[in-house]
């Protein structure tokens, strides 16, 4: 509030003053509206005086100034230094204020103008390192293989947006001054510290250059998720600026997906986006719809602000987790800024918040660079939504509505496998082109009894979704052996072996294994169901050095048969902590 209030006054004072210095001058100006200069510059020393040694403006082939000209009209006339000028003050201060480029550099001594540190003869060299290898990157080129943009995506005509005349080819360069003092005009209305340095350069080059036709793929697509993002940005009352977040987490790919296994524009984990009651199963994963994913971003970015208290730390802890940010303030001794404690966060994050400000600033100067958006052949009004109150399929939805299957996967990403598994208890939300609405509503019934070309009906689908449910994914934990899980969902080891395509039986604490609940193989196991529902078993807990041959003789029991109670079928290296069945109790 404190650093808005600052801004405030910086803007406001000067336009007071100007407004005072306008009504004194008028009054003077009644008596003798025309005002001999005789000591009036040219046009040159004009020039000379105001823009040389401030701001230098380059383009890849390219010469002359294209960045923050003067306005001509108001500039004094070189023809004749005794000429008499017609001063209409009220104009200057308008075309004054309207110009914040004069703006900025006439109160240049005020620090938030002033390019302390990145004058017109200073260079600063990007820092590729943030960059490189940087999950942005991946991102990015996540949108290549997207087949909807493949068909959808074609370059607008930039006639109307080039406002700089360049070439269709031409790469515009910009001195360190000009991003300086760009990221500094974007700094004065967001609650973001936006700063420019050689990690923000790093990002900048990657969004205006190397990844350029990337971008204007990402400028289409702010058309259909941006409005989103705002609504629901300005219902919890957070800065706007937020919807940049997607840009730098998914490249606004509603299916992108990372190594570590986030999902979805907001890049939500697993656990995560459960706490934010983003469900995931084997069909839906609510982490790829745009309108959940979106309620629970702001939700918990809202959570991380109350925690950290500033944006910029609240942006950190999304990407890295509250635990790596809290471990940087104490190397820091307990400092609570980002830049402050950017040297120990992890590498990723370290061009997190840098990736925010580049976002910030290209989208804002695209047309600068001579990058356009590219058009999305929808927009965000052109999609509705209706509700579905029975299992469908988008074989269904495609073929009887006539709407091509990318679009479909394209606004309904949640719906894994294209199967929406509604029923009379729990409706399910379909999007679809706003001119296709009517067309569901008057043959809803039709579509849901309609049999595809592919011969997908309600009972195979039925089916699919049984199989589905009895699915699950089991998170090994310490102790655990695949006997033990086997057991607990009623299947074997060799089954889970096959469908987690595993050669041998080793498994490690926090890894996923896919499981179906099923009636168990007792064929395979040596234990009866009898003596199990009384529980009579003898349970070992490995130490450091335990042998399955320490175990037979400790306990009376051959190897081969601890093997069969436990599901060993090959060597097995014993792990501390593991519980292994070594015999029958009594």
């Amino acid at each position: 509030m404190l650093k808005f209030k600052n801004k405030f006054l910086f803007f406001i004072v000067p336009i007071i003053i100007g407004i005072q210095s306008c009504q004194l001058l008028k009054s003077i100006s009644k008596s003798d509206n025309n005002i001999n200069v005789s000591t009036q510059p040219t046009k040159q020393e004009y020039l000379d005086t105001n823009y040389n040694n401030e701001i230098d403006t380059l383009t890849v082939n390219k010469e002359e100034l294209t960045e923050l000209k003067p306005d001509e009209s108001i500039l004094p006339n070189d023809d004749n230094n005794n000429s008499t000028i017609n001063i209409d003050t009220t104009g200057i201060i308008e075309e004054f204020l309207n110009d914040s480029s004069l703006f900025s550099r006439t109160y240049r001594d005020i620090s938030h103008f002033k390019n302390r540190n990145y004058s017109s003869g200073y260079y600063i060299a990007e820092d590729s390192r943030t960059a490189k290898g940087s999950g942005v990157l991946a991102q990015l080129d996540s949108l290549v293989n997207e087949k909807f943009y493949k068909k959808y995506y074609f370059e607008s005509d930039p006639a109307k947006l080039n406002i700089y005349n360049y070439s269709s080819n031409e790469i515009p360069e910009f001195t360190d001054s000009v991003y300086n003092m760009r990221i500094e005009r974007l700094n004065l209305f967001t609650p973001f510290n936006l700063t420019y340095n050689e990690h923000v350069k790093s990002f900048i080059k990657t969004y205006a250059v190397k990844r350029r036709k990337l971008t204007s793929l990402m400028l289409g697509l702010k058309e259909i998720y941006f409005p989103l993002f705002e609504e629901v940005l300005d219902k919890y009352n957070m800065p706007l600026e937020l919807k940049y977040l997607p840009v730098v987490e998914s490249a606004l790919n509603p299916t992108a997906g990372s190594r570590a296994g986030a999902k979805g524009l907001w890049q939500f984990m697993y656990n995560t986006g459960k706490v934010y009651g983003l469900q995931s199963n084997s069909l839906v994963d609510d982490r790829f719809d745009p309108y959940k994913s979106t309620e629970a971003a702001a939700k918990h970015l809202k959570d991380l602000y109350e925690i950290y208290g500033t944006w910029d730390l609240a942006l950190a802890a999304y990407n890295s987790g509250p635990g790596n940010v809290n471990r940087a303030i104490r190397a820091a001794g307990g400092v609570k800024d980002y830049w402050a404690i950017w040297p120990f966060l992890p590498k990723e994050t370290r061009g997190y918040v840098p990736a925010f400000i580049a976002v910030n600033y290209i989208f804002n100067y695209a047309s600068e660079h001579n990058i356009y958006p590219m058009d999305p052949g929808i927009l965000y009004n052109d999609i509705d939504s209706v509700s579905v109150h029975d299992v469908l399929s988008f074989d269904q939805i495609s073929e009887f509505l006539n709407i091509d299957m990318d679009d479909l996967r394209f606004l309904n990403p949640a719906y894994k496998q294209g199967i929406i598994p509604a029923t009379s208890d729990r409706t399910y939300i379909l999007r679809l082109p706003r001119e296709k609405i009517g067309q569901f509503l008057e043959n809803e019934t039709s579509i849901y009894n309609f049999k595809s070309s592919k011969g997908i009906e309600k009972e195979k689908l039925l089916a699919q979704i049984k199989k589905a449910k009895e699915r699950t994914i089991h998170i090994v934990k310490s102790g655990e052996n695949l006997g033990l899980i086997a057991r607990k969902y009623r299947t074997t080891v060799g089954r889970i072996k096959r469908l987690n395509r595993m050669r041998s039986s080793r498994i490690y604490p926090g890894q996923k294994l896919i499981v179906y609940v099923g009636q168990r193989d007792n064929t395979n196991l040596t234990i009866s169901k009898k003596s199990k529902s009384k529980g009579k078993f003898k349970y070992h807990t490995i130490k450091q050095g335990d042998t399955l041959w320490d175990l037979s003789q400790k306990y009376n029991a051959s190897i081969s048969q601890i093997r069969k109670w436990n599901g060993i079928r090959n060597s097995h290296r014993l792990k501390p902590g593991e519980k292994l069945i070594v015999g029958k109790k009594g």
